[in-house]
C-alpha cells in the first residue's frame, strides 16, 4: 500500500500543473519528470514536534498525487537524506557513537551538500572505507558491509522502499578503486530512488516518526532553508533554480536538493501562512534540464498557487 490516498482534486491539479509545464519546457519529454506531492489537511499532525504515536500517524489519511513515482531515477544528493536518517537510527540503537567530527559531517551533508562530508557518514555507517580494488572474497565482506543500508530500508516493510538503491557515496569526480569496482561496469549499482520513496521519507520526518520524535526534530533543524539573506554562490544554497525559488519569502520550507550534469532534482515540505502545508518531490532528467534553474520553480510556483485554491 502507497502511503497517501490518491484523490480526485489533487489528481486534476497536478495533471494541469504538468500540461502547463511541458507547455513552458517544449524540450522536457514526458519521461524527463517524475514528482510526488502530498497534502496535509487539517487537523494538521505534521511538524508537530513528534506529538503523535508512530501506530497514530501512519493511521492517519493523507493525500497524494504522483506521476511516474516508482521510476527508478539517480538521485544525486538527495540519496543524502536517506543516509541522515540511518545515522540517526545507529545513534539511536547505540550501533555507532556521535562525535564532534559525525555531527560536523551530517550538518555539512546536508546543509552544504558535501560529497566529502557523505564519504564520512557513509563509512561510519557500513563500517568500511574507500581506497584501491581488493582481492575477491575481502571485496565481498566489503560488499556485504556496505549493503547494510539496503537492508535497513528493506527492514521498513514500506513498499516504497522496495526497489531503491542506496550505498553508493556522492562524488564530485566520481568513483575510484574498490568504489569504482562496486558501481559497477555499466554504473547498474548506482544509487536509484523513486518519486515517492522519498515522500514517504521525508513524510516520516516531519511526522516526528523518524527513529524518534527528537531524532526527526534535530533532523528537520539540518533540513531548513532560508529564503530570505541567501548566499550569493546560487548553484549551493538550494533554493534559488530549486523549489525553494518558486514560493514567496513568508513561506518556510525544509529541503534537501541533488544535481549533476544529468540531473536537477529537490524534495521538500513546505509551509505558506494561511494555507495547507505540504510535501513535494520532483525529479527532472536530461543535460539541458539540469542547467535549467527555470523548471523546478515554476513547477513549485503551481503547486503553491493550487495549494491556495484548496
Amino acid at each position: 500500500m502507497i502511503f497517501f490516498n490518491k484523490d480526485e482534486q489533487l489528481e486534476n491539479l497536478g495533471l494541469g500543473i504538468l500540461d502547463a509545464t511541458w507547455a513552458e519546457f517544449p524540450t522536457l519529454a514526458r519521461n524527463q519528470i517524475a514528482l510526488t506531492w502530498v497534502v496535509y489537511d487539517p487537523p494538521v499532525l505534521v511538524n508537530t514536534g513528534g506529538a503523535l504515536t508512530p501506530n497514530a500517524f501512519w493511521d492517519h489519511p493523507v493525500r497524494g498525487f504522483t506521476y511516474r513515482g516508482v521510476e527508478r531515477i539517480y538521485p544525486a544528493s538527495v540519496v543524502k537524506l536517506f543516509y541522515l536518517v540511518a545515522v540517526n537510527e545507529w545513534l539511536e540503537k547505540g550501533m555507532t557513537q556521535t562525535s564532534k567530527e559525525l555531527e560536523r559531517a551530517l550538518r555539512d551533508m546536508i546543509v552544504d551538500s558535501s560529497n566529502d562530508a557523505t564519504s564520512l557518514v557513509v563509512d561510519i555507517l557500513s563500517g568500511t572505507t574507500s581506497g584501491p580494488e581488493l582481492p575477491t572474497s575481502p571485496f565481498e565482506t566489503w560488499k556485504y558491509q556496505r549493503n547494510i543500508i539496503n537492508r535497513y530500508y528493506q527492514s521498513l516493510g514500506w513498499e516504497e522502499m522496495q526497489t531503491i538503491n542506496v550505498c553508493q557515496k556522492t562524488w564530485g569526480d566520481g568513483p575510484y578503486g574498490r568504489e569504482r569496482a562496486f558501481v559497477g561496469e555499466l554504473l547498474e549499482n548506482r544509487n536509484m530512488l523513486t518519486t515517492n520513496a522519498i515522500a514517504r521519507l521525508l513524510h516520516s520526518i516531519v511526522g516526528g516518526v523518524a527513529v524518534s520524535s527528537g531524532r526527526s526534530q534535530a533532523m528537520m533543524a539540518l533540513l531548513k532553508r532560508t529564503l530570505n539573506d541567501l548566499p550569493t554562490d546560487t548553484e549551493e544554497n538550494q533554493v534559488t533554480g530549486f523549489l525553494g525559488g518558486g514560493v514567496t519569502e513568508n513561506a518556510q520550507i525544509w529541503s534537501k536538493a541533488g544535481w549533476t550534469s544529468q540531473v536537477r532534482h529537490d524534495v521538500a515540505y513546505i509551509e505558506i501562512p494561511e494555507q495547507r502545508p505540504y510535501l513535494l518531490v520532483v525529479f527532472t532528467e536530461g543535460k539541458a534540464h539540469a542547467k535549467s534553474q527555470a523548471i523546478l520553480p515554476f513547477v513549485s510556483k503551481l503547486v503553491a498557487d493550487a495549494i491556495a485554491s484548496l
